[in-house]
């Protein structure tokens, strides 16, 4: 699945070209997404000028002055600019057309979304899928103390509390595994047992695993290609302990384990990361 890094990359792409031109048609060629298309978005937006591109989480948000498209990668989509000339390919869905470039939304599966949150229904934070996720990993919010307030009280998993996205949006199951790594937790560990200091270790490797990723272009998906149509660097390449298990550890030698926590593959050194 596309995560914070692939988001904020193709984020910072269409950001270099949409804002400050005319959308002169979005066409939707398949309109059965994980929510349908709305109908009437086409004609809501074509002929307008897009003011800016955010992200909040793992969505991407298109500003105009009369509303927000919201739009979500799904399990294995992409926003990709595609030369004037080359044909639609299967599994592209919507189309951005403008007068000096096109994207594509690409989602074989078709567990993305394309929404539509109209200015009159009142700010884009509040929007239902919006106003339930967490702080964003690079925010000044996001310190040791607020983490450790977050997660007092709570007897579920550490790992399982960060997937979850209501503490820190953008940490998916490879950076969740990657940055208990660097903070040497265990990703079994009661979430609310986790103490202050341990939090400001963890805080930190979120983070910085997350820069590092972004700084790679980072992808969590082989076939995961940026808004100007160039493949990610693969982030596997500079995974610690994901997809690593029986290998050596890099720090102790220790063989790598493999566990499986609500369905979702978790990697840790044992020896490192003690309960």
């Amino acid at each position: 699945m596309p995560e914070l890094p692939e988001v904020e990359t193709t984020r910072r792409g269409i950001a270099t070209i949409m804002p400050g031109h005319v959308l002169e048609r979005f066409v939707v060629y398949e309109p059965r997404m994980r929510w349908p298309i709305p109908v009437d978005l086409p004609a809501r937006i074509s002929g307008r000028k897009v003011l800016s591109c955010e992200r909040r989480g793992k969505y991407l948000l298109i500003n105009f002055d009369h509303g927000t498209q919201i739009i979500h990668l799904g399990m294995s989509g992409s926003l990709r600019r595609a030369p004037p000339d080359e044909p639609r390919r299967k599994h592209d869905h919507a189309e951005w057309i403008f007068g000096h470039a096109r994207f594509l939304l690409h989602d074989p599966r078709r567990f993305g979304a394309v929404l539509w949150h109209d200015a009159a229904d009142g700010a884009i934070a509040a929007h239902p899928l919006l106003a339930v996720l967490g702080v964003e990993p690079f925010d000044e919010q996001f310190t040791a103390e607020f983490l450790h307030g977050r997660l007092k009280g709570k007897t579920l998993a550490i790992k399982q509390a960060l997937l979850a996205g209501h503490i820190v949006v953008g940490v998916g199951n490879i950076y969740a595994s990657e940055a208990l790594f660097r903070a040497r937790i265990n990703p079994r560990t009661p979430a609310g047992t986790v103490s202050l200091a341990r939090c400001k270790a963890l805080a930190a490797a979120i983070r910085q695993t997350l820069g590092e990723a972004l700084d790679s272009g980072g992808s969590t998906l082989r076939d995961y290609v940026n808004a100007t149509g160039q493949p990610g660097a693969y982030f596997d390449m500079h995974a610690a302990v994901y997809e690593k298990a029986g290998k050596p550890c890099i720090v102790c030698a220790t063989p790598i384990r493999r566990i499986v926590q609500g369905q979702r593959a978790s990697y840790f050194c044992p020896k490192c990361q003690r309960r």
